[in-house]
């Protein structure tokens, strides 16, 4: 059996936080799509972790963590986190397991995401300039190194290959960074990677479901950077959506039960792209202010704005989400007023749809405004006691999505959350 935990919105939702907190009741973590431009926030022990690769149960002893095929993976990154994990206590090497499909990102893949968006001028995707975006079109190109490739004996030749033809595209940019610094650690980094546990990871898991082990696919970004059905082109370059752990880990759809969708009570967006609710006014400020609303990976403020039920209705149609997880509410708490949209208004015309291009047209929310609450939440652990215009605003979000909100994240904490 297999459940999902992903994000809803743009990303940046809060989904380290809730895996970390669903953890204990799976015997498997499997990051499933992505790579290091995600930054999924824990707080153990009161200590900030931030991960980028390594699934976020890796903090949970005796849970085996598994980096998909569908993951392109940096080997400094994980290095670097390793390291990190390690200074915690936690030996990584005990339950990591790295599929051998996974696709390597190289050091020429972060000079070409960069000369690429140096490129665009002023019509920059935003991109995080971790190689992503170059990675995923080697593995679509058919032309990328997977983590496999790391244990054949002509692994150099094909590095040396791939890597002349990345430099004459660097060349046709007229990029003149010397990377050869990052291609020391990158040699370095490989073999760490290489002494890790590399498994056939579509085998390794279907036989851990065929034992009747219970299977945690963890998300990257949020449904709205999904490469299909995202807005496009301001996307990341996988599938971020619940399809997309069928072809990142390997397993069927029949095997997935519970969609779990996570949402932030407002709204955020990193980077360039059409953000209907955007806030560019006192309110977005203080929100971004109160919720340190700030890029896990690149430490950019984050874009700020009201609840988009439109789009979150679109993304819980997609995934096929059965309950949702609304994040970060207590950043509400000081506002005396609430703002959710339920429609856009475009060209003079009411729609309740998320349209081809969002980025091409002039969209005007259409808001229904509530009352807040007012009130510091964070010490609430049930329902009940959550102050009655928070029900309300939540109750609204139920009707019109049709799908529960069924937790309720009050705190940056490992149990500051109130089930439904």
């Amino acid at each position: 059996m297999v459940d999902v935990i992903l994000g809803l919105q743009w990303g940046d939702e809060g989904k380290g936080k809730i895996v970390d907190y669903f953890a204990p009741n799976y015997d498997i973590i499997a990051r499933f799509q992505g790579g290091p431009n995600a930054g999924h926030t824990l707080y153990v022990n009161g200590q900030k972790v931030v991960l980028h690769q390594i699934p976020s149960g890796i903090f949970h002893e005796n849970k085996i963590n598994l980096i998909g095929n569908g993951v392109v993976l940096d080997p400094i990154t994980l290095k670097r986190e390793c390291e990190t994990v390690s200074s915690m206590g936690i030996d990584y090497r005990k339950n990591l397991y790295i599929s051998e499909r996974a696709h390597l990102i190289l050091p020429t893949h972060r000079a070409l995401d960069k000369a690429s968006e140096l490129a665009k001028g002023n019509e920059k995707i935003g991109s995080t300039l971790k190689g992503i975006g170059p990675a995923y079109m080697d593995k679509t190109g058919r032309n990328g190194l997977r983590v496999g490739d790391l244990l054949d004996k002509g692994f150099i030749s094909q590095y040396i290959k791939i890597r002349l033809k990345h430099q004459r595209l660097l060349d046709n940019y007229h990029f003149q960074e010397d990377i050869s610094s990052w291609e020391d650690d990158f040699f370095e980094s490989i073999e760490l990677l290489k002494g890790l546990k590399i498994v056939n990871g579509e085998y390794f898991i279907n036989d851990k479901i065929q034992q009747g082990k219970r299977v945690l696919a963890e998300g990257a970004q949020g449904s709205m950077l999904d490469v299909d059905f995202g807005t496009f082109p301001f996307v990341t370059s996988s599938n971020t959506i619940s399809a997309g752990v069928c072809t990142g880990l390997g397993i069927a759809p029949q095997k997935i039960k519970e969609v779990y969708g996570v949402s932030k009570a407002y709204c955020t967006r990193v980077g360039s792209g059409p953000f209907p609710t955007e806030l560019s006014d006192e309110t977005g400020e203080l929100i971004r202010k109160i919720g340190s609303e700030f890029g896990a990976t690149t430490g950019r403020p984050r874009r700020c704005g009201w609840i988009d039920l439109v789009a979150l209705q679109f993304a819980c149609m997609i995934n096929g989400v059965t309950q949702i997880i609304m994040t970060k509410t207590d950043i509400l708490d000081s506002l005396p007023e609430l703002k959710v949209c339920n429609g856009y208004r475009v060209n003079g015309e009411e729609k309740n749809y998320v349209p081809f291009q969002i980025n091409r047209l002039p969209i005007d929310p259409v808001y229904k405004s509530f009352k807040g609450w007012e009130t510091d939440i964070t010490a609430i652990e049930k329902y009940d006691e959550l102050p009655v215009n928070m029900k309300s605003y939540i109750d609204y979000i139920n009707q019109f999505l049709q799908v529960p909100v069924k937790f309720i994240s009050n705190g940056p904490g490992r149990d500051q959350i109130v089930l439904a």
